[in-house]
């Protein structure tokens, strides 16, 4: 999977804290990812992990001493800093906030953050009291006034057995931050894209409802590569099993009509719409108040009355339109047929019987086709890679001029 992160230089802080363990399955996934990953662990971090870990996992030299002779990187600290796309302290301590707003640089760490112009992401993780003291709280101020991005700290148990905000965020959220913030200048900056994902819940009574096998997790990576590209993305959703992507706006759905309602609201301002949910074709006609009871009766009836075409509906004169054709037979044919009584700009193909590119795959293989009879067909490929070529057909194709 190529993502934001391929080939860039990240340089990871870590520091003293008992959450420092998390840092090393960061290093791994960013080493995953394809990004270059130099770590710089402070004395206090050394007292729980090691060297070691980090330089197994980035197959990189870890820097500890700004002195050390030994070291290609610690002395030019200023050539770590410059070569950086982002700079990551996680966790970071309130000792370590505190050094930075301050402007202290008496270790490798903070000497590389004065000399750097990346963005500098924190995630801080301490004990909850320590992240409520009016010093931290005036530190973390200052230092987003000065373009520090802070994410988190979570809630949750701490290793001091009390429950608060303290806990590092986990590594998925710190891996979309700084996504976010080396795409925050990409070829979509300034466009809003509004993408759809899930399926719909169509009541039936409090209980029951009728839904389909769709996971959102085509919508979910198209809203990511989105952002990725400096798009301002927002995601309507219906309930998943998926968190929320970071720097993503999501709005929460659940039927059909709501969802037609927001795509209506959030595309009036849009520059484009992927429809990525699956949308019930059919609700029932009424809604029972109460659980309806099994009964002595072996048959159950339901009426059902159309939803309406939510992507259909929408105007198109400044927006470019893409639908997705979810089919089990006649993929192209039946995809055609919908890219045109639709009105729709492009639409993806992909044949749901596939195993690995059905519902609830990581992985996809679909046909892009519009409204000129192009087709491309793509290999197998991840849910992310589908989707930032969907969005490389989009880009040409929008009504305003990219500034």
């Amino acid at each position: 999977m190529s993502t934001v992160l391929d080939g860039k230089h990240i340089t990871l802080g870590v520091t003293g804290s008992i959450a420092c363990y998390k840092a090393i399955d960061l290093a791994s996934k960013l080493t995953q990812a394809n990004a270059n990953v130099d770590v710089i662990l402070t004395k206090g971090a050394s007292k729980f992990v090691t060297m070691l870990a980090f330089a197994a996992i980035t197959h990189r030299p870890v820097v500890t001493d700004v002195f050390d002779p030994q070291s290609e990187l610690s002395i030019d600290h200023v050539a770590l800093a410059e070569r950086s796309d982002s700079i990551v302290i996680a966790p970071a301590t309130a000792h370590t906030i505190a050094k930075m707003a301050h402007g202290l640089a008496d270790d490798a760490l903070t000497t590389t953050l004065l000399a750097t112009q990346a963005p500098v992401i924190v995630a801080p993780a301490m004990d909850a009291h320590m992240f409520d003291n009016p010093a931290t709280q005036a530190n973390v101020r200052l230092l987003e006034e000065r373009g520090v991005t802070f994410i988190g700290p979570a809630s949750g148990r701490l290793a001091s057995g009390l429950i608060g905000k303290g806990r590092l965020v986990e590594t998925p959220e710190i891996i979309g931050c700084i996504s976010a913030a080396l795409g925050r200048h990409g070829d979509l900056a300034g466009k809003k894209i509004v993408v759809s994902a899930g399926g719909t819940e169509e009541a039936i009574d409090p209980v029951r409802v009728i839904t389909n096998h769709s996971s959102g997790k085509m919508g979910y990576a198209i809203a990511e590569a989105a952002r990725d590209r400096g798009a301002s993305a927002v995601l309507v959703s219906t309930p998943t099993a998926l968190p929320a992507p970071y720097g993503v706006r999501m709005v929460n759905v659940r039927s059909a009509l709501d969802m037609r309602d927001a795509i209506n609201h959030e595309c009036r301002d849009a520059d484009a719409v992927v429809m990525a949910a699956a949308v019930a074709d059919w609700r029932p006609v009424s809604t029972a108040d109460q659980k309806i009871k099994k009964g002595a009766s072996d048959e159950w009836a339901i009426e059902l009355t159309k939803t309406p075409d939510i992507i259909a509906g929408l105007a198109a004169d400044s927006l470019v339109k893409v639908g997705f054709a979810a089919e089990s037979q006649d993929l192209i044919a039946n995809a055609q047929s919908k890219l045109v009584s639709k009105g729709l700009d492009l639409i993806v193909a992909n044949d749901i019987t596939a195993e690995d590119a059905g519902f609830a795959t990581d992985t996809n293989r679909v046909t892009i086709l519009d409204r000129e009879g192009g087709a491309d067909d793509l290999p197998l490929m991840s849910k992310y890679d589908v989707g930032v070529n969907i969005l490389d057909r989009v880009r040409p194709l929008f009504r305003r001029d990219i500034s």
